[in-house]
């Protein structure tokens, strides 16, 4: 077992949560404690990167979606990136990959973001 390392830091366009490790059953509920209290402002993007994660269930796609809904609630988006090929794969089953948008990396996802205009 590989304990879930979490790095947290604010960039221009928004939060950035890195996490490694294993996001799963046991992890999770730190990870939903923390999502809440996250600096997103409203327009900006929350980055999700997972590529130091080694294994992701159920639980871990549900953060992912309790993610999302805390970006869509301070009207913002939610990206991810360095998505594992193996949670790319669940992310595609469970049709997560048609609202869940990806970056190679996180420094590509906070390139590509566009502040609000007016």
């Amino acid at each position: 077992m590989s304990p879930l390392r979490i790095r947290t830091r604010t960039t221009r366009s928004g939060p950035v949560i890195e996490l490694a490790g294993e996001l799963d059953h046991d992890t999770a509920p730190e990870i939903r404690g923390l999502l809440p209290s996250l600096p997103i402002k409203h327009g900006q993007q929350l980055v999700v990167d997972l590529g130091g994660l080694t294994c992701c269930d159920s639980s871990g796609i549900t953060v992912l979606i309790a993610a999302r809904n805390i970006a869509l609630a301070a009207h913002s988006t939610i990206v991810l990136a360095g998505v594992p090929d193996v949670v790319s794969r669940i992310l595609r089953i469970v049709g997560l990959d048609q609202v869940l948008p990806t970056h190679p990396t996180a420094e590509a996802a906070e390139a590509a973001w566009m502040p609000p205009t007016g």
